[in-house]
């Protein structure tokens, strides 16, 4: 398993989109260790609807460069996990997360909500609302990853320039599959990309309501 190098205050401070990698391989457990991040992150009812596509093999980091506007990053990472929501994954895996959740102590009152509000609610999403939706959870696995990456002291490139029938087609995606993002992982070559700074807090965040400063 990886070696905690970096807090996590000074991963999430220090973090750059790398721009170019070494290529080295990462360790198998280093790997699973970052997957294992974004797997253990929330999810509405529980459904975590993420499904990832890791893409280490040289050629098909190639292929898969191909389908990201030809991103020289894509080919020169370790690794490339590939983010995807499945539109279909709560219709397959609502038992399977209601039997998980009795394990662990939901009550049956909230498993019997759950299994009347879940297909109620997702089936009636149209096309843009699901992607809205997937894209949401998706996320929150995804930076679970590349701050995991980070802490662990490597470098990571978040990317959203691909082309999304390209990859699926690239990667043999099911068709109910949305591709969310790509996550370079590996060790930084040459310069760092530049500190582009960060809005002051006053500009962003507000107090009880817009237009008041936080107290």
């Amino acid at each position: 398993m990886g070696t905690t190098l970096k807090s996590l205050a000074q991963a999430i401070r220090d973090r750059r989109a790398t721009p170019s990698f070494d290529g080295e391989p990462i360790p198998a457990g280093d790997l699973r260790q970052i997957l294992d991040a974004g797997l253990s992150m929330p999810s509405g009812y529980n459904i975590q609807p993420w499904r990832f596509v890791v893409v280490q093999h040289p050629e098909q980091r190639k292929r898969l460069r191909a389908a990201s506007y030809n991103q020289a990053k894509v080919e020169e990472a370790s690794a490339v996990i590939v983010a995807c929501g499945d539109r279909d994954g709560w219709r397959k895996d609502l038992d399977e997360v209601l039997r998980m959740g009795r394990a662990g102590g939901m009550s049956e009152s909230y498993a019997a909500q759950a299994e009347e509000f879940v297909p109620s609610y997702l089936s009636s999403f149209n096309a843009d609302q699901m992607a809205a939706w997937l894209n949401k959870h998706v996320m929150i696995a995804f930076t679970a990853m590349m701050l995991m990456a980070e802490v662990m002291g490597y470098d990571t490139a978040p990317m959203e320039g691909f082309e999304q029938q390209k990859v699926c087609e690239t990667l043999r995606l099911p068709m109910s599959y949305h591709v969310v993002a790509l996550l370079a992982i590996g060790k930084n070559q040459g310069p760092d990309k530049f500190n582009g700074g960060r809005f002051d807090m006053a500009h962003t965040v507000f107090g009880e309501e817009y237009g008041k400063p936080l107290k």
